[in-house]
């Protein structure tokens, strides 16, 4: 007998719950359900944790390969929130035309160009971005040096100086940044980085379940 007590529905009164009884009279402890592993699993389970490397390599591809399922929230050419005249946009779920912000054509708005951004700052807008303002196939029309650039940080202020004097900065620090320079068409390395990770990981995931269905499926027959 546990120290559990439930309500009797005859006299309101509280009595203690007594645990399931045998034909012998001796007490079955209540049934708990819960993710049974095999030993087998178990051992193999702790044999992997005890390979250290292995196991801190399996929690870095985990976060590596989480943070590139949201990939258009860390590098896009997109803003992901756009507040404009009074109303909230969200250029990532959804394209917008550039008349929706003041401008002249029906096409795709560009949000990396000044025209609009000026459009839209003239609202009291203002637009959030992804700490890389460059997608997979953006290209980089304001590159320092010609394509394939190294990335901004290592240039110098000399090789700067023309883009930053034709957009009014006062120096490299202030260029959109190319962490890892750009490829031979002026597209940003780290942002392909990002997007062929997903997709290579995704395309192996997908496979390997296919295959396993299939070998599993001929096994049987």
């Amino acid at each position: 007998m546990d120290d559990r007590t439930v309500l009797d529905a005859s006299t309101d009164i509280e009595v203690p719950e007594t645990t399931a009884q045998t034909p012998m009279g001796l007490g079955v402890p209540p049934e708990r359900h819960h993710l049974a592993v095999s030993p087998l699993n178990r051992r193999r389970w702790l044999n992997f944790k005890a390979n250290r490397r292995g196991y801190a390599a399996f929690w870095i591809f985990m976060v590596l390969f989480v943070l590139s399922l949201f990939a258009e929230f860390i590098a896009n050419d997109k803003p992901f929130y756009v507040r404009y005249d009074g109303r909230s946009y969200f250029p990532v779920f959804v394209s917008y035309p550039e008349t929706t912000f003041g401008g002249d054509f029906e096409t795709a708005a560009d949000f990396r160009d000044p025209y609009l951004q000026k459009l839209i700052a003239e609202k009291n807008g203002f637009m959030l971005w992804p700490p890389i303002r460059y997608s997979y196939n953006t290209h980089n029309l304001d590159l320092p040096t010609p394509a394939p650039s190294p990335p901004t940080w290592m240039l110098t202020e000399q090789q700067c100086k023309a883009v930053v004097e034709r957009k009014g900065l006062n120096s490299c620090r202030d260029l959109e940044y190319n962490w890892l320079g750009t490829d031979d068409q002026g597209r940003d390395v780290v942002a392909r980085l990002i997007y062929g990770f997903r997709i290579s990981v995704l395309f192996g995931l997908a496979l390997t379940i296919v295959s396993s269905v299939i070998g599993v499926a001929a096994g049987a027959v």
